[in-house]
């Protein structure tokens, strides 16, 4: 059995869930999060928890129970805690602002380049070389974390761009000298 599937999802004390046929919603102080789980796969609702049950033991049956556990755990601490990911800018010059809700970088290009944050994600500029975008759903976030990175991501030979924070950029060595 899954190890990841087999534990189940505690509710914290301010969480609603709400199972109607396969569509699962969870309701806290952050927001609500809504997910429809693959038909073959069980849901129950008891005593505080949810716990996730799949049919058989075929390994597609096998990575749908984690699979499904594993989402409904981050529906839960979204909308708790939220999640955030934190991007930083290297480079002489680069730098961010928000303009509104969106997101202007000056990363050496001939034109500043604005980002419009995805729904339900918030931009927060902390420093104009630090970027922090949060919200409530773990997908949302990391997809328009990626969005931004992909706008100047490190070049291997100076480090200059856009990273996640604690992100581990190798260098290369240049050309040698005569």
């Amino acid at each position: 059995m899954s190890r990841v599937g087999k534990k189940p999802v505690a509710l914290p004390a301010g969480v609603e869930v709400a199972l109607d046929g396969q569509r699962v919603r969870v309701r806290g102080p952050q927001g609500e999060l809504a997910h429809e789980v693959h038909p073959a796969i069980r849901i129950q609702h008891a005593d505080g928890e949810i716990r996730v049950e799949r049919p058989g033991d075929q390994p597609e049956y096998r990575a749908l129970h984690g699979l499904t556990r594993a989402l409904i755990q981050n529906m839960v601490v979204g909308v708790t805690e939220g999640y955030r990911r934190t991007l930083e800018i290297t480079g002489t010059g680069y730098r961010a602002q928000l303009r509104g809700e969106s997101l202007v970088l000056n990363v050496g290009f001939s034109h500043p380049v604005e980002l419009s944050p995805l729904p339900g994600v918030a931009f927060e500029v902390e420093t104009p070389t630090r970027i922090h975008v949060s919200g409530i759903d773990k997908q949302k976030v990391g997809q328009q974390a990626a969005l931004v990175r992909r706008v100047r991501p490190p070049e291997p030979y100076r480090g200059k761009g856009i990273r996640y924070r604690g992100e581990v950029v190798r260098l290369r060595a240049g050309k040698a000298k005569k």
